[in-house]
């Protein structure tokens, strides 16, 4: 930004009844090549080796092994390509523009096999509503654009905050990642002491939220919006909801706790719209953490980053 740019210019504006269609499109797509990199990749604890993460450009999946070949496949939501490339020099695109998700797993499985990257992937979408399995998909063929380079603008901008707030943690923390299952942007900090089982989430198989919630966290994040949610939003939890969590202050003050969601939300327009949209981003992630980690007694002392440190 220069010093005549408003913030308001570099955070977008992103109202979810405009973008409704694409959004659910690009989700689809977004889960067909996540599901590529989770069936090639080895496993990583609470399932870090299936996110994808934020670029320059748009959205990648980082190297994925191919027995002695490596491969990552970008969202480039500049140009609006999908690009696959391998570690032999070889290089395949296809355009990002209005096409249903059937048509775009067809392309996208023939482009693989003939870069002999062969994959065979459950083709059922996981975390949403009346999925319909991606080859027989003709409903969702929306893709806006103009709205998706907006979603990628405000992606990179939390991805650069969410990972000034993970800078300050020393405890195990997870990296600012993009999962696809749920479409949200997140940093999870981790108090180091095992969780009580997860009773399990709507449309998430128990083992993969079991995995996924094994150890106390604390964590934040951002989501376009959906079902109940009808606008983009930052938001917090923790896992098991520590005893008056929930009754805790945070900042800034257009934050508050949802009793639907069972988290701490900041609608995205608020932020976007304060005088510093990092500085209330940030208030965000620090004040609900310390509301998790003070009313769970975490050993904050032995997690965070003393103060003045690079």
């Amino acid at each position: 930004m220069t010093g005549s740019t408003h913030p308001t210019d570099a955070w977008p504006s992103l109202p979810f009844a405009e973008w409704r269609d694409t959004c659910a499109t690009l989700h689809l797509w977004t889960q067909i090549v996540g599901k590529v990199r989770l069936t090639h990749s080895p496993e990583v604890n609470h399932w870090w080796h299936v996110p994808l993460y934020v670029t320059a450009r748009g959205l990648t999946t980082s190297p994925i092994p191919y027995g002695h070949r490596t491969f990552e496949i970008d969202f480039d939501l500049v140009d609006h390509r999908l690009v696959i490339r391998d570690s032999d020099g070889a290089v395949r695109t296809m355009r990002l523009e209005p096409r249903s998700v059937a048509d775009f797993y067809g392309e996208f499985m023939r482009l693989l096999r003939e870069m002999g990257l062969e994959t065979k992937i459950w083709t059922m979408p996981v975390e949403i509503e009346n999925p319909i399995p991606f080859e027989q998909d003709e409903e969702h063929a929306a893709y806006d654009a103009e709205y998706a380079h907006r979603f990628w603008r405000v992606l990179y901008q939390a991805d650069r905050v969410l990972k000034q707030f993970r800078g300050r943690f020393i405890g195990k923390c997870s990296p600012v990642h993009f999962f696809w299952g749920s479409f949200d942007l997140a940093v999870t900090r981790f108090s180091g002491r095992p969780a009580p089982r997860h009773p399990g989430a709507p449309f998430v198989a128990d083992f993969v939220t079991r995995e996924a919630y094994s150890h106390e966290v604390s964590s934040v994040g951002f989501w376009p919006g959906g079902g109940p949610v009808p606008e983009p939003v930052f938001y917090a939890y923790a896992y098991p909801e520590p005893p008056g969590f929930r009754e805790m202050p945070v900042r800034p003050s257009a934050a508050f706790f949802s009793p639907h969601l069972f988290e701490f939300v900041l609608p995205y327009e608020k932020a976007r719209r304060a005088e510093s949209p990092d500085a209330a981003l940030l208030e965000f992630c620090q004040s609900t953490y310390e509301a998790a980690a003070d009313c769970a007694k975490w050993d904050r002392a032995a997690l965070e980053r003393t103060q003045g440190r690079a």
